[in-house]
């Protein structure tokens, strides 16, 4: 794939490093401010813990971020987007950084057993009452935000530039990013030469981060199938055309796409999550209903997957007889998440010299997806890094035993906090002073 951020990373290079001798801000007296900064950080995070709110339902967690940024200097626009929060510091003439953060919870029960664990409940998009949860670390990434843009604010003689930090409501849908820029974040404020964001990681051990350059995340679809049958007495399956015997035989078929029609060499995955079909022992169904998800990296693979798909499950239903063609809907997630390798290379030098380099380390590729990819399919440079976020005493002893953590998304995913704080408020802070201007 052509990276649609290669063009505009070589123009913000002419612009804003005239030569390879170009000094970097140095980090460590921007830095030095963090130790006294991580009690207020440390209550701020058990706040948004056990205060979480579902995607599209973030105003009170988006009114917390505004009204910091405000404290410390922000031109701050709210409700862009929905609930998104575009905070924007101008400091003299430089490049232009965007840092971005998520700030939605999952309708998960809390496991954690913390003293500040979420107890919270909301009515989500189908009317029913469920359990709100950080499981996914955006209150990390709120706090580590928070601590860089409070650094950074307080350190305007260091460096050169404009901060724009943006709150961005409903990632876990895969819709914030893209309803932030369909209501103009890239028109009516300034619009960014670089783009910077974090994950945690359930994998990796804190006061780590890890960095994959070029992709990182996946393309995500989500494929709705309808398939067509004649229903009947069980006892009398040749007057029938059995949907399920039908559906049976297109997942097996599906399999073989991954398997036979692509690449070996390109990552894809087509997974059949739900099947539904009949109501009782002895009546065969008229349909069956199955639902994918299918991921991907490069488009053409993303392409070359959805019309097999659709081919597959057409000729397998024409084969058992059904007596109407099925349907077949794609409902596209989020595009794959590109780190510009250059930009990302850079970053990971500053962070370096900073953390170490037994603390950075290059990682693969997931097939997870993000929605921090339309920043950088909008034509900004970007480049998202991992924090590892595991005790870690507690990940080498799951390591020595060959045991697994809790994951992402889990009810029981109780990150490091304090730690994987810092170490994010450290390495966002190193990276953004790497692309501001020096004074």
């Amino acid at each position: 794939m052509k990276s649609p951020s290669l063009l505009p990373l070589g123009l913000a290079a002419l612009l804003w490093m005239p030569g390879a001798a170009r000094a970097a801000n140095d980090p460590a007296p921007v830095l030095a401010g963090l130790d006294p900064l991580s009690p207020e950080l440390t209550a701020f995070y058990r706040d948004l813990h056990q205060n979480p709110e579902l995607s599209l339902h973030e105003e009170k967690t988006a009114g917390k971020l505004a009204e910091r940024m405000r404290k410390l200097g922000f031109e701050v626009t709210q409700k862009v987007g929905g609930h998104g929060v575009v905070a924007v510091l101008r400091n003299g003439k430089g490049p232009t950084v965007l840092l971005r953060t998520d700030m939605d919870a999952l309708p998960v029960e809390e496991k954690t057993g913390l003293p500040y664990a979420s107890r919270v409940k909301m009515t989500d998009a189908g009317g029913q009452s469920v359990p709100v949860m950080h499981a996914c670390g955006h209150d990390v990434h709120m706090t580590a935000w928070l601590g860089t843009a409070t650094l950074l604010s307080r350190a305007k003689e260091r460096w050169r530039g404009t901060l724009v930090m943006v709150g961005q409501p409903a990632e876990e849908p895969g819709s914030g990013a893209k309803r932030m820029l369909e209501d103009g974040l890239f028109q009516r404020f300034p619009r960014p030469d670089f783009a910077l964001a974090l994950h945690d990681l359930a994998t990796a051990p804190s006061g780590t981060v890890e960095y994959v350059p070029g992709y990182a995340l996946a393309n995500v679809d989500s494929v709705d199938i309808t398939l067509h049958g004649k229903g009947g007495h069980g006892a009398f399956p040749n007057a029938t055309v059995d949907p399920i015997v039908l559906a049976a035989r297109t997942v097996l078929a599906l399999q073989a796409i991954v398997s036979r029609e692509k690449s070996p060499l390109e990552p894809a995955v087509i997974s059949v999550g739900s099947i539904h079909g009949g109501t009782q022992h002895n009546i065969i169904p008229d349909q069956v209903k199955l639902q994918l998800t299918v991921r991907s990296f490069k488009p053409e693979v993303r392409k070359q997957l959805l019309a097999s798909i659709e081919r597959v499950v057409k000729a397998e239903a024409q084969v058992s007889g059904a007596p109407r063609e099925p349907e077949v809907v794609v409902t596209g997630g989020m595009s794959a998440t590109y780190n510009d390798p250059e930009l990302t290379k850079r970053l990971v030098g500053a962070v370096t010299r900073v953390l170490g380099a037994a603390n950075v380390r290059e990682s693969q590729p997931l097939m997870g997806g993000e929605d921090f990819s339309a920043y950088g399919l909008a034509g900004v440079p970007s480049s998202m890094l991992w924090l590892g976020a595991v005790e870690p005493k507690r990940h080498a002893r799951a390591t020595a035993a060959g045991e697994s953590l809790p994951s992402l998304h889990s009810g029981l995913f109780a990150p490091d906090a304090e730690r994987t704080v810092r170490t994010g408020v450290t390495a966002l802070t190193t990276a953004a002073l790497e692309l501001l201007g020096t004074p």
